[in-house]
């Protein structure tokens, strides 16, 4: 049983960790409150910052999220910087999912940096008119003019439900949650993702239960769509899978998310070979999965870190597509302040055209 599976269980000695959770609800909310009265210093950059991010440790889908949104900067004519704390990067330049990123938007810049203002800098300093802040909720050192918060729709407040009974809401450790759900209240926009895969009953419920903790926050809807299947001898589409015995391996925060996927598109699926999260790959983890009679699936973000394997595999590409509330994100997109370095070209404009 993985770990956010047992988190989800109740009794026993699971329950000695309600101390240290209320401990670092505490330590949490006085931080918040430092922030929110002034007390802790905030520090700016010369461009505006958009920031995704979610409240639970992982599994709500950001990459694709800020892949999508780094194309919608391109399209307004505005160059991204992607920056990030670079978690379990190594000695490499970009961990897996900043991999994943420069594959996808090659014209993105990237910062891979545990202070995150100093890299935000850096990313300045390269050109980027706009610097997207993946995974910054918590990260408030950085102001930022825009920030949105992704929950997953399958598991809103970071653990699964055991069937019978909501799951537990506590913060770390005890739970999965970085500080409590009213947190909202600071968002400027939710985004549901994975909306797709729950039934319509839950996710109305689950709308109604974010109006009630943000009241005013403007809510769109997202899905992780398929879009398709690569692999040595080329590109398929996804409905290839199609009642074909699959088995998946993966190195995610929500396994569970990626076997539902391949499950909706038809496919058998006879086994989730799971990792942890940015799990490292090597060459033998892959060499006993592919089995005769069965196809090889992982994820794009670790097929990144699998150039080394032999073992045939083919890798399903996600594109983040909104379901509901493209016109709100294009208007909070298309609102987004001119950086110091476009406020001077403008004027410079101005002043030749005068």
């Amino acid at each position: 049983m993985r770990f956010p599976e047992r988190l989800a269980g109740r009794g026993g000695a699971l329950e000695w960790l309600r101390i240290p959770s209320a401990l670092y609800d505490g330590v949490t909310r006085a931080r918040n409150a430092a922030y929110n009265r002034g007390w802790r210093r905030v520090g700016r950059l010369d461009v505006p910052v958009v920031s995704v991010g979610n409240l639970t440790v992982g599994g709500t889908g950001k990459t694709p999220a800020v892949i999508w949104l780094a194309r919608e900067l391109l399209e307004r004519g505005r160059r991204p910087g992607i920056l990030s704390r670079g978690y379990r990067r190594g000695a490499e330049r970009l961990n897996d999912e900043g991999r994943l990123i420069a594959r996808e938007v090659p014209e993105a810049l990237q910062e891979q940096d545990p202070d995150r203002l100093r890299g935000g800098r850096r990313l300045v300093e390269r050109g980027a008119e706009v610097v997207v802040l993946d995974d910054g909720f918590q990260h408030r050192r950085l102001a930022r003019d825009l920030d949105l918060v992704l929950v997953d729709a399958t598991r809103p407040f970071g653990l699964p439900a055991d069937g019978t009974r909501p799951a537990p809401r506590w913060c770390l450790p005890r739970g999965l949650l970085r500080e409590r759900p009213e947190g909202l209240r600071r968002a400027d926009a939710v985004i549901v993702t994975r909306a797709d895969s729950v039934p319509g009953p839950a996710l109305d419920n689950l709308t109604a239960e974010l109006h009630e903790l943000a009241p005013a926050l403007p809510l769109a809807r997202a899905v992780h769509r398929p879009v398709r299947l690569r692999g040595a001898g080329g590109e398929r589409p996804p409905e290839w899978l199609r009642g074909r015995r699959v088995r998946l391996a993966c190195g995610l925060a929500n396994p569970e998310a990626f076997a539902g996927t391949v499950g909706e598109l038809g496919a058998e699926v006879v086994g989730v070979e799971a990792f942890g999260d940015h799990h490292r790959f090597v060459p033998s983890d892959l060499a006993d999965l592919a089995r005769e009679g069965e196809t090889l699936v992982v994820t794009a973000k670790d097929a990144v870190k699998l150039e080394d394997v032999t073992a045939a595999f083919l890798v399903l590409d996600v594109e983040f597509t909104l379901l509901e509330g493209a016109a709100l994100l294009d208007a909070l997109l298309d609102a987004l302040p001119p950086g110091r370095a476009e406020r001077e070209r403008g004027a410079l404009h101005a002043g030749l055209s005068g």
